[in-house]
């Protein structure tokens, strides 16, 4: 029902004194107010509720009786309001309670509070219910008067009680609760939008997510993440619980899987050390301009060596092609080795937008599921790569090789090159095998990389031929093969060391700050104890403990583990920041330009990228172990108790029964804790006991092969 407002507010005012509501306060109150048959107002469970009262209890408790008949024993401090009784009555009944309240919620109309309030702001007068009552419905009976309290008590936005009255606020207060309200409405229209959402995600429905949807969507997925020490570890467990959701961070992750925001087989590790997987939109445009138009050359010529024949050799689903080789016979008969490697520096400028982005990331990352790359894909499997049949940009490293296999002489230049032919290490292996004559470029190349690392292992080069396992992911299928040693990949890796120790003394001749790899000599076992190991797995892991890790900085020193007194790695700058680096300072010093990293920038650029290097390696560790364990558990779902075949090859604690362990078939490493005595080098049979990848965690057994058992049957039935 709509209130109408008397036209004088002089009249107003002088009615209002005449209240039949009277607004009563703790500081006010008394306890001789209360008679019985009083209706009052006070507060149950938080909610207004009207009662008579009906007689009192004790000293200074009233019994109050609602409409329902139930009774209330309350002290005079609670009652909010007494209502007053017209001319004619001195008290109410409990029956009359629920038509009283009728008539007045028929004036509850929250909208007429705002003209009051302008008429009363105006004025600067304040308000209490009975004036209300006056000036809204020009009549000050009981239900009105108390229709006109329940407006003033509820409003939060255009007055504010002082004592037994209400004063209006003023214009800028009441914009801001408006604005304040209004965006509290908002977010909570936001937020039941947003838990609709869930659940029509979670009844397998397709849902389109707001951009709001955003932040409450990450508190969930970094408790899934960091567990316990997630900073809205609270707010995240209040979300689930409001969802019926368990309140665990496992069930955190089984929530937004059955959202369909993550996958089954979410990469945690890639997401808790934050790798970037999607390049930013700008760079699009940015590669897609390089393309179109490549940027001005800033080496002048280039060496033209598209007579040579180039090969490069990789794996079968490799698609950065970042290094090719030639063999070039001089005119006196010597053989000149070529070392073509991938030139991107040709394509970007430091600093530009690629050049950031390449540094953020610091290296291209190799997961089992696929390759992160560190730069675009248009760009790194493209006109960066040394493509068959292309004339493609490359720095080319020439050099000539000493009888016993060390450098005679070098040459370092950017250059154009054709490469050849585009060979796998299976190819480039049938080749070296077959002795093709045709290919005799190869096999010189091949017979050149023998004399190298004989010459290394002169020098003190150790030598580790643990296996290596290659893990890959394709439509949720595992895969697991054994890099096994061969031919073509020792020689690869001989030539990519032999351009390493090429860069390396061309920067320390000529005093560049490069970034030069070194490793401390490590501490090897003595020789009587080397050979009292099995030769294999066994030694090369004993070997492998005592190693050092590598260290990087602007200095020159010995690399031990590859025999070298200097060593900078320059192989593979679309993939290692730290060697596009070296290519920019190796050129811009051939060309006789300042260099782009002074001596001061350099280490300070090298510590930021190794420790983002480090991240990067551990995310691939991590995953490959993931994986590594989900295989392993499928097997043993497929063929429960399916035995392996392992080699213990050292201890890790051995006072604790914790071993390492390798997988004959599979060249995987695990950790096992033993409950007999075992020896170093003993071969075991052993099955997967428990294995959670999510955990990381799996734990095996020992197991008696089926005819060790028969013998055993055997021995018994003779005896």
């Amino acid at each position: 029902m709509s209130a109408t407002l008397t036209s004088s507010a002089g009249s107003f005012f002088a009615v209002a004194n005449r209240s039949v509501l009277r607004r009563l306060t703790p500081e006010t109150r008394t306890q001789g107010t209360v008679e019985k048959g009083t209706l009052v107002e006070f507060k149950l469970k938080g909610s207004p509720h009207l009662a008579v009262a009906d007689r009192p209890e004790g000293k200074k408790n009233w019994v109050l009786v609602d409409y329902s008949g139930q009774s209330h024993i309350i002290h005079p401090r609670q009652i909010i309001y007494e209502v007053g009784t017209e001319e004619g009555r001195t008290s109410y009944e409990p029956t009359e309670i629920e038509g009283f309240v009728t008539e007045a919620q028929n004036y509850i109309d929250p909208d007429n509070l705002e003209v009051a309030w302008e008429l009363l702001l105006e004025l600067e007068e304040p308000a209490t219910p009975a004036s209300l009552a006056q000036l809204l419905f020009s009549d000050q009976s009981p239900s009105l008067c108390y229709a006109a309290h329940r407006l003033l008590s509820e409003d939060k936005i255009f007055f504010k009680q002082k004592g037994d009255h209400y004063e209006p606020r003023s214009a800028s207060q009441v914009e801001e609760l408006q604005h304040k309200i209004a965006r509290e409405a908002a977010n909570q229209a936001e937020r039941e939008g947003f838990l609709a959402r869930i659940q029509a995600g979670l009844s397998g429905e397709s849902v389109e997510w707001e951009k709001s949807d955003r932040p409450r969507l990450e508190i969930v997925e970094r408790y899934a993440l960091l567990g316990d020490e997630s900073s809205q570890k609270n707010a995240a467990q209040e979300l689930l619980a409001e969802l019926d959701q368990d309140k665990s961070p496992e069930a955190a992750f089984d929530f937004l899987v059955a959202l369909g925001l993550w996958a089954q087989h979410e990469n945690l590790a890639l997401r808790r050390r934050q790798i970037p997987t999607q390049f930013p939109e700008e760079l699009s445009e940015r590669v897609a301009q390089i393309i179109e138009s490549p940027p001005a050359e800033v080496e002048g010529d280039r060496a033209d060596l598209t007579h040579l024949k180039v090969y490069t050799v990789d794996d079968e689903s490799t698609r950065e092609i970042d290094d090719g080789l030639s063999c070039e016979t001089l005119a006196d008969g010597r053989y000149k080795l070529w070392i073509h490697i991938a030139d991107p520096t040709r394509w970007i400028s430091i600093n530009d937008s690629l050049d950031t982005e390449a540094r953020r990331r610091c290296t291209t990352v190799y997961l089992p599921t696929g390759v992160i790359p560190m730069f675009p894909f248009e760009l790194a499997a493209g006109p960066m790569s040394l493509i068959q049949g292309q004339i493609c940009n490359a720095l080319s490293f020439g050099v000539l090789l000493a009888e016993d296999g060390s450098v005679a002489e070098y040459s370092i230049q950017p250059s154009l090159v054709k490469p050849t032919y585009r060979l796998t290490y299976d190819d480039a292996d049938e080749m070296i095998e077959l002795g093709v004559q045709a290919e005799s470029e190869l096999l010189t190349l091949f017979e050149h990389a023998k004399r190298r690392l004989a010459w290394r292992k002169s020098q003190g080069a150790i030598d580790i031929q643990l296996p290596e396992s290659v893990i890959k992911v394709d439509d949720d299928v595992i895969t697991i093969d054994i890099l096994e040693s061969s031919n073509s990949r020792e020689m690869v890796a001989e030539m990519m060391i032999l351009t390493g120790e090429i860069a390396a003394r061309y920067g320390e001749d000529n005093k560049i700050p490069l970034p030069f790899r070194a490793q401390p000599q490590p501490e090897l076992p003595s020789e009587e104890e080397l050979m009292q190991l099995e030769a294999g797995w066994v030694r090369d892991s004993a070997i492998r403990r005592c190693m050092t890790r590598s260290e990087m900085s602007i200095t020159p020193a010995r690399h031990a583990t590859l025999g070298l007194d200097r060593y900078c790695q320059v192989t593979s700058p679309i993939r290692r920041y730290t060697d596009l680096m070296g290519h920019f300072q190796l050129k811009a010093h051939l060309r006789g330009a300042d260099l782009p990293f002074t001596p001061v920038e350099m280490p300070e650029i090298i510590a930021s990228v190794a420790n983002a290097a480090y991240e990067a390696v551990m995310v691939e560790r991590q995953t490959k172990k993931y994986w590594a364990i989900e295989y392993l558990k499928r097997q043993d779902e497929a063929n429960p108790g399916q035995p392996w075949d392992v080699v213990m090859v050292r201890w890790l604690r051995e006072h604790e029964s914790l071993g390492l362990i390798i997988f004959e078939d599979l060249g995987l490493e695990f950790v096992m804790r033993f409950d007999r005595a075992v020896e170093v080098g003993e071969r075991l049979t052993i099955q997967v006991s428990y294995a959670d990848p999510r955990q990381e965690m799996i734990r095996f057994k020992e197991v008696i092969m089926a005819t060790d058992q028969a013998e055993a049957v055997i021995e018994e039935s003779a005896s």
